[in-house]
């Protein structure tokens, strides 16, 4: 089997694939035909099965593993493979975690430096709503940890949410120390918190895709909602501090176009705004630089970026 990632023009495939997606259609001459994206832990793939009804064409549905015998080709600047036989796989013929994309870094080292992060937090109401969700919450631990960032875009894949977390939460560290007017305790439970959301915006794996939550109130809501109800479950937690707390969640996209309810208006929330960015892009970055060829140094118009991405050449 050939992954995803390793596919060209011309490539000819035999080899079992997740179907990520599957959905009838019909070309605009009446033909009928099938969209199908083909998933391995390196990325997605469109496929095309333009004689749905011919032999060789086996019954299968999303998230079955199927083995897939076609022709990769081109279209529109997009690779594409051209289905011409398909068959359900059987149990046993194909390893899950070839086919689930994952953070490359462990899981369990990364969750015990976020719970240093958690011990370091002074204040007393902030440290029992960090210990209420990621120490004594076991559900939750274990959906933090499987779940990804994103359905898309930047750490989308097993872990990619901790390890987002973790990332941003070490540039809040460095924040507070080179700004002393941030309020450390504050700054760095935001940014543990800032997307607790995600684990119910974004089904669990293979699936990695919107729940009804997540379509109809996003993870910057659902987060919000989290704190408030952790924090209603803490004797005499101080409404303000929740407020605030809150604010950071609700404003740390920056921008209204960008999915914010609010604009920063908090040192803090400004400060996980820029960390959150910082943190969304370099990953995107690395990701689109991960995912290019060896065909020259210029990638082309990158539509998130607005740019025409060149890899840095070599000192």
């Amino acid at each position: 089997m050939k992954y995803i990632r390793e596919l060209h023009e011309g490539t000819r495939i035999a080899g079992i694939y997740l179907c990520k997606f599957r959905q009838s259609a019909v070309t605009k001459n009446g033909k009928p035909y099938e969209n199908v994206i083909l998933q391995d832990k390196t990325g997605t793939i469109d496929g095309k099965i333009w004689e749905p009804n011919s032999f060789g064409i086996d019954e299968f549905d999303i998230l079955d593993y199927i083995e897939v015998m076609g022709d990769v080709t081109s279209f529109a600047g997009a690779l594409q493979v051209s289905i011409k036989r398909v068959r359900r796989a059987a149990e046993g013929e194909y390893n899950p975690a070839d086919y689930l994309p994952a953070s490359k870094y462990d899981v369990e080292q990364m969750y015990q430096e976020l719970l240093s992060y958690v011990e370091s937090v002074q204040n007393p109401y902030l440290s029992a709503l960090l210990k209420r969700y990621y120490v004594e919450d076991q559900g939750f631990i274990k959906r933090f940890k499987g779940s990804s960032a994103a359905k898309s875009v930047h750490h989308g894949f097993i872990g990619g949410l901790l390890e987002h977390t973790l990332s941003v939460t070490r540039l809040c560290q460095y924040y507070t120390k080179a700004y002393p007017v941030l309020n450390r305790d504050l700054l760095i439970t935001a940014a543990i918190f800032h997307d607790i959301g995600k684990t119910k915006e974004l089904s669990a794996f293979p699936q990695n895709d919107y729940t009804d939550d997540g379509q109809l109130l996003g993870h910057i809501m659902i987060g919000a909602e989290m704190v408030h109800d952790g924090a209603a479950g803490i004797p005499g937690f101080p409404e303000q501090l929740e407020n605030e707390l809150k604010h950071c969640i609700l404003a740390h996209h920056g921008e209204l176009e960008y999915g914010s309810p609010k604009k920063p208006a908090l040192a803090e929330a400004l400060a996980l705004n820029l960390a959150d960015n910082t943190d969304a892009r370099m990953e995107t970055l690395t990701e689109v630089l991960a995912a290019a060829d060896d065909s020259g140094e210029w990638l082309g118009y990158n539509r998130i970026f607005e740019s025409n991405i060149r890899k840095t050449g070599e000192i």
